[in-house]
């Protein structure tokens, strides 16, 4: 009896599974033939199952409803979408038509908004969170957003040295600025440093609100913000770092009763192996439940309760696909599979911060497998990917001389930040353009001479580029 990759995959995990399954002997995605597209298209290419991202947002909003309905929560859940995770038009306005809200991270994320509103995709009413270091060019665009009547645009915070020129900006504005505040919390001990750079720091939140926010006139706050890098994850850290931050919480809203909005920053996890397991309903039934028994303790009114997810709403919707240019076997065990592009500039997490995908096979399911590495048609020495996120080690398929086709093989779960890191068309992470070049060189005298290569992106070009 043959050993088959198909009898490995069926023996290690439930298989076929939700977005996934066999037809004809070749992988499907939601049900969809990426042999058909292989066909047509050739490969590599890269791909966006774009019903996945309404899905993901559907399941997350009735979870939370259902939770606020079982504990009897008298505060509303609001769905946000994180901008910097992936800025296309198609992404954002599929997301746009569950109803969301939206979360910006730089200035061009502004005009991001603009432009959607220009398109009909949102309304005056959509809520804005801004977070990120506020520029000069990022405060100047949210104070547009709030004159032209987006009334519920939202600062947020992210240091106290910010909020002497929001000031400036505030007393400009006919009405009173909606602001939040974020909480710094301390990273996972396996971290390089021991704080976020991100926020402020819990032991000054409340001096810093009585002396610079409770009496301006010009100032609203309505937000808290508390954000875990790593996710929402049911162990010690994370619940640590939560019940830290439900204290500060209900201390502020004692002393400031206009708040009404707690941002939980940081998404859920997506599936990143077959044998991905995770209890989103649980989860977000402790999470409720721990809010409103902090609202009991601090006697305070329970919040309207927000949420960022970005990879969570977009990375099950995308793949990448290629085609197993060459079997090279450099030693007696390693077997390297050369694809047709290179893995660092299609699915830059793999290699910069060690991200694992769900890889498989398109076609030879029949076929036995073997130990294998990826190797991407790039010269450098990280391009390239050996292991998944359940399994230190890569398995797939072999490779006959008598086969009558090559292999083809798929990177899934692949729409979050890829793009923006590698550099897409020209995009940056959170939209930040890339700098000015300027070239310095000495003409025949020995004198430097100096000129600019290349200006700035500009806005348009950006946009253009995101189909907008």
């Amino acid at each position: 009896m043959k050993n088959t990759y198909f009898d490995l995959i069926d023996q290690s995990y439930y298989f076929p599974q939700e977005g996934f399954d066999l037809q004809n002997g070749y992988l499907t995605f939601h049900g969809f033939s990426i042999k058909n597209l292989i066909e047509k298209y050739g490969t590599p290419f890269k791909l966006v199952y774009l019903p996945r991202i309404g899905e993901q947002i559907r399941r997350a909003r009735n979870l939370f409803n259902r939770a606020l309905k079982k504990h009897k929560y008298q505060g509303q859940y609001n769905y946000c979408y994180c901008t910097k995770c992936c800025h296309f038009s198609h992404v954002i306005k599929t997301a746009l038509k569950e109803k969301i809200h939206l979360e910006t991270s730089s200035s061009f994320d502004i005009d991001l908004i603009f432009k959607l509103y220009e398109e009909g995709e949102l309304t005056k009413n959509t809520i804005i969170v801004h977070n990120g270091y506020k520029t000069e060019d990022y405060l100047r665009k949210i104070l547009k957003l709030n004159k032209e009547g987006f009334k519920n645009s939202i600062l947020v915070l992210d240091s106290k040295s910010e909020l002497k020129r929001v000031k400036t900006y505030a007393a400009e504005y006919s009405g009173k600025l909606k602001i939040g505040i974020r909480v710094a919390i301390d990273e996972e001990p396996q971290s390089a440093y021991y704080t976020s750079r991100l926020g402020i720091r819990p032991a000054e939140i409340m001096t810093f609100y009585h002396d610079e926010i409770e009496k301006d006139e010009n100032l609203d706050l309505k937000m808290v913000h508390f954000f875990i890098d790593s996710g929402i994850k049911d162990n010690v850290y994370y619940w640590g770092e939560f019940s830290k931050a439900m204290k500060i919480f209900g201390k502020l809203k004692q002393a400031c009763p206009q708040i009404k909005a707690l941002n939980l920053g940081g998404g859920f996890p997506i599936r990143n192996n077959l044998g991905f397991e995770y209890d989103y309903e649980y989860m977000i039934n402790e999470i409720v439940k721990n809010i409103k028994a902090t609202c009991t303790e601090y006697n305070i009114d329970e919040p309207d309760i927000f949420t960022e997810f970005g990879k969570y709403t977009v990375g099950e919707s995308g793949a990448i696909i290629f085609q197993v240019l060459e079997q090279k076997r450099q030693n007696d065990s390693e077997v390297w599979y050369m694809v047709d592009n290179s893995l660092m500039n299609t699915i830059p997490d793999a290699w910069s911060i060690h991200e694992k995908f769900i890889l498989l096979p398109i076609n030879k399911w029949t076929n036995e497998y073997t130990k294998a590495n990826i190797g991407g048609i790039s010269c450098d020495h990280s391009d390239y990917y050996n292991s998944e996120d359940f399994n230190q080690q890569l398995f797939l398929p072999t490779i006959e001389e008598d086969d009558d086709e090559p292999l083809y093989v798929g990177f899934f779960h692949t729409g979050a930040y890829q793009d923006s890191i590698s550099g897409y068309g020209g995009i940056k992470h959170c939209l930040i353009p890339a700098p000015k070049l300027i070239v310095i060189d000495r003409d025949d005298k020995g004198n430097y001479i100096d000129y600019v290569y290349r200006n700035e992106q500009s806005v348009d070009e950006m946009l253009s580029i995101l189909g907008y």
